[in-house]
C-alpha cells in the first residue's frame, strides 16, 4: 500500500474514483488511512467487505479471506477486468500500464 500512494500522481489522469477495499472493520481501516495520510497527505478511501461481497464480484474471493490485486468497474457497475497480483505495488510501473491500457479500452 505504500507503493501505491508513494505513485499515486502516476494514476491522477485516470477519471476514476480509486478505493481500497478490504475485510477489516472501518475502526481498524480508519488508522491505517490516517496514517497514510499523515506520510503522505492524502489516502485513497477505504470500504469496508466483511463479508467479501466485493471481492466476490471481483472475483478476488479467496476462502475467508480475498486475494490481494485491483480491478475497474465501468460506469454501469460492471467489472471490466480484475487482476489477482500479490506484488500489484512492488511492480506498480507494470501494473499502472495495466490499470491505463484497460481504462483506455472504454472509451
Amino acid at each position: 500500500m505504500v507503493q501505491l500512494h508513494q505513485n499515486l500522481n502516476e494514476l491522477d489522469s485516470l477519471d476514476v474514483n480509486m478505493y481500497i477495499v478490504s475485510n477489516d472493520l472501518p475502526e481498524q481501516q480508519l488508522e491505517l488511512y490516517t496514517a497514510l495520510e499523515k506520510e503522505f497527505g492524502t489516502s485513497i478511501s477505504f470500504i469496508s467487505d466483511p463479508n467479501l461481497e466485493v471481492a466476490e464480484l471481483f472475483e478476488m474471493k479467496n476462502g475467508e479471506t480475498a486475494y490481494r490485486g485491483y480491478g475497474l468497474l465501468d460506469t454501469e457497475g460492471h467489472v471490466v477486468f480484475n487482476t489477482i497480483n500479490d506484488y500489484w505495488g512492488e511492480e506498480f510501473d507494470k501494473s499502472k500500464e495495466e490499470i491505463i491500457e484497460e481504462y483506455n479500452n472504454l472509451k
